[in-house]
C-alpha cells in the first residue's frame, strides 16, 4: 500500500506545504516524523487507496464512549446533529459531547468517519487501521467508497511547531478478530488495570436525581440477599447540592451525611460507589459563582458544555485552584467518606479543545492521568470519555451511551450521544474487543422490573444477556426489594451467564456462541429489532 501525506504550516513568510509518500504493508507500524518549520500547523492529512471487498463491512469508532458507532455496510453514512440552529448549539453546547466542531458530517451514502481506529471486515477477516498514539492529536479516519480513498487526518490544527513532529503513528493489521486486536494492544503497550468483574446496583435509572438517605436505604435493604458480598452499591447523580459542588452532600436529602451512608453500605457487605463529574460545574452552582476563574473559557467567556442540569461549564484543570479543589474532593470522598469505587462521568469536558502547545488528545490523556492520580488505588468507572485516552487508565469504562426506559429513547434527540437502549446494545456488540484489553467494559445497566419501564420482557432479557456475554460490569437499576421469585431467578441466571467461556459473536449471523457448564450454546440476536 502507499500512503501520501501533506502538512501545511503557517509561517511568518506565508503557508509552507510539505508532502511525502511511504510504502507499507499489512502488519507494519507506520510512524511518520517530519521536520516542520517554525510556525503554526494548519493541517496534517494523508490518503491511502483502499478498495473494499465484496460483502465487506466497515466499523468506525465513535469519538467518545456515548457516541453511537455500529458496524455499517459500505454504503452506510453517519448523520450529525440536524435541525438545530447554530446559535442554539453555541449557547447550549449541545454539540460539545461529540466531534461535531472538529469533524465534518457530509451525511452522504458511502462516506463514514471515526476516531482512533477503524476496521474493514469480510466474514472472519479484519483489516484494522489504528492509531498508536493520540497525544500529537486524535487520528481521524474517513472512508469514501466512491473514490476508494481512506483519508487520515491528525487533529492538531493550531499547534505551534518548529522541529520534528509526529505526523502519524499508525498500525495496519490483517487477520482474525482476536489476532488484529491483540497485536494492536500489544503494539500500544496497553494492558488493563487488574480488576474483578463488577456486579451491583446503581440508583440512576429508577430514581434518577430523586434520591435521599431514606430511598437509598430502601434499595440497600432490597439488595441484601440478592447481591453478593463485595458487590458495589453505587450512589449516582442527585446526592450533591449542584453539579460541581462535591465537598458536602445536599443537607436536605442526606442530613446524616455521606460517611454514614457509606458505612451502612459497608455494613450490608457491599462496596460503596459514588458518582461524580469532576470536570463539570453547573451554571449557578456555588463553585461556578464563587470561582468563575475555575471555568474553561474561550474569548474570555465560559464555554457551555451541554444542556444537562440546565447548562454546565467545564473546569480548567490548568488553573492552580482547580487542581487543589479536585484534590480536596477526592480526599473527602475517599478518605473522609470511605467510598470504594468512583464513577467519573462527563469526562470529555476536560478537553473540548487544545491550545497552541497541546492538542485536544494530549489534554484528554493528561486529564485521565490526573484523575488516576487523585483516585489513587480506588477503582474508577469512566464514562463520557474519549475512548482511546482511557485505555489502561481506568478499571472499568462505559462503551455506550445511556440505556433508555424504552427501546430507542426520545426521537427528538438528534445527536449520536443520545440515550437509547437500541444504540447502547449496538455499541456493546461492536466495541466488544475492548473488554479485557483496554479495561473491563461497562455496557450500562440491566432491568428486571415491570414498573417505570417500557421495555418488553424480550428486550430486557436481550439487554441482560448481551451485558453478561460481552461486558465486565453488570449493574441492576431497580428497587430489588420488589423483585418476584421469577425476577430473582432470572437475575441469578444472568449472573451465571457471565461465567460463559469461548464467547464469540458472529456479526454476519448476528448470533452468539459460547460454552457454559461444559455445554455449547448459540444465542441469536433479533437483527430486525435494530
Amino acid at each position: 500500500m502507499l500512503i501520501r501525506w501533506t502538512a501545511i504550516v503557517k509561517t511568518a513568510s506565508g503557508p509552507e506545504v510539505l508532502s511525502g509518500r511511504r510504502s507499507f504493508d499489512w502488519g507494519d507500524e507506520l510512524r511518520i516524523r517530519e521536520e516542520l518549520p517554525p510556525g503554526e500547523i494548519v493541517s496534517v492529512k494523508a490518503g491511502i487507496p483502499l478498495a473494499v471487498l465484496g460483502g465487506e463491512r466497515i466499523f468506525m469508532n465513535g469519538y467518545q464512549t456515548w457516541t453511537s458507532c455500529p458496524e455499517m455496510s459500505v454504503r452506510g453514512s453517519i448523520r450529525g446533529i440536524t435541525g438545530v440552529p447554530r446559535a442554539e448549539l453555541l449557547s447550549t453546547g449541545l454539540d460539545m459531547s461529540g466531534d461535531y466542531r472538529f469533524t465534518s458530517y457530509p451525511d452522504r451514502p458511502g462516506v463514514t468517519h471515526g476516531v482512533s481506529w477503524c476496521t474493514f471486515r469480510r466474514l472472519k477477516e479484519y483489516r484494522l487501521l489504528a492509531s498508536l498514539d493520540e497525544k500529537p492529536g486524535y487520528t481521524l479516519f474517513r472512508y469514501d467508497v466512491q473514490t476508494g480513498l481512506l483519508t487520515i487526518e491528525r487533529d492538531c490544527s493550531g499547534i505551534s511547531c518548529g522541529g520534528e513532529y509526529p505526523l502519524f503513528d499508525l498500525i495496519a493489521l490483517r487477520g482474525g478478530e482476536d489476532e488484529v486486536y491483540d497485536r494492536w494492544f500489544s503494539a500500544m503497550g496497553v494492558v488493563p488495570r487488574p480488576a474483578p468483574r463488577l456486579f451491583g446496583y446503581s440508583s440512576w435509572y429508577n430514581r434518577f436525581t430523586d434520591i435521599n438517605g431514606t430511598t437509598l436505604r430502601v434499595d440497600l435493604n432490597g439488595c441484601r440477599g440478592l447481591l453478593s458480598p463485595g458487590d458495589v452499591f453505587q450512589v449516582d447523580d442527585g446526592w450533591e447540592p449542584a453539579v460541581g459542588d462535591w465537598l458536602e452532600p445536599d443537607p436536605r436529602r442526606f442530613p446524616s451525611g455521606m460517611r454514614r451512608l457509606a458505612d451502612d453500605i459497608h455494613d450490608a457487605g457491599f462496596r460503596a460507589g459514588l458518582w461524580l463529574a469532576p470536570f463539570a460545574a453547573k451554571r449557578g452552582s456555588a463553585l461556578a459563582e464563587k470561582h468563575p476563574e475555575f471555568l474553561l473559557t474561550s474569548g474570555g467567556e465560559p464555554v457551555p458544555m451541554g444542556p444537562n442540569w440546565g447548562g454546565f461549564y467545564a473546569l480548567d484543570m490548568d488553573v492552580p485552584g482547580v487542581r487543589s479543589y479536585l484534590e480536596e474532593v477526592f480526599d473527602r470522598v475517599i478518605g473522609d467518606w470511605g467510598f470504594d469505587l468512583l464513577k467519573l462521568d462527563f469526562l470529555f469536558a476536560a478537553a473540548p479543545f487544545g491550545t497552541q502547545t497541546e492538542t485536544r488528545g494530549a489534554r484528554m490523556e493528561r486529564a485521565m492521568d490526573l484523575i488516576r492520580e487523585l483516585a489513587r488505588d480506588v477503582p474508577i468507572l469512566g464514562c463520557g470519555v474519549p475512548v482511546m485516552p482511557a485505555f489502561g487508565k481506568v478499571e472499568y469504562c462505559r462503551i455506550s451511551g445511556d440505556v433508555s426506559l424504552n427501546w430507542d429513547g426520545d426521537p427528538r434527540d438528534r445527536h449520536r450521544e443520545r440515550v437509547s437502549t437500541r444504540l447502547a446494545l449496538l455499541n456493546t456488540i461492536f466495541r466488544r474487543e475492548l473488554n479485557g484489553r483496554a479495561y473491563l467494559s461497562d455496557p450500562d445497566v440491566i432491568f428486571l422490573r415491570e414498573d417505570n419501564l417500557r421495555l418488553t420482557d424480550e428486550q430486557k432479557l436481550l439487554l441482560g444477556r448481551v451485558d453478561a456475554l460481552l461486558g465486565g460490569v453488570m449493574l441492576i437499576s431497580d428497587d430489588p426489594g420488589t423483585y418476584s421469585d421469577e425476577q430473582r431467578r432470572l437475575y441469578a441466571e444472568l449472573r451465571h451467564l457471565t461465567g460463559a467461556q469461548n464467547v464469540r459473536f458472529d456479526p454476519d449471523k448476528f448470533e452468539f456462541s459460547f460454552t457454559l457448564d461444559g455445554e455449547d450454546y448459540t444465542l441469536p440476536v433479533p437483527v430486525d429489532w435494530f
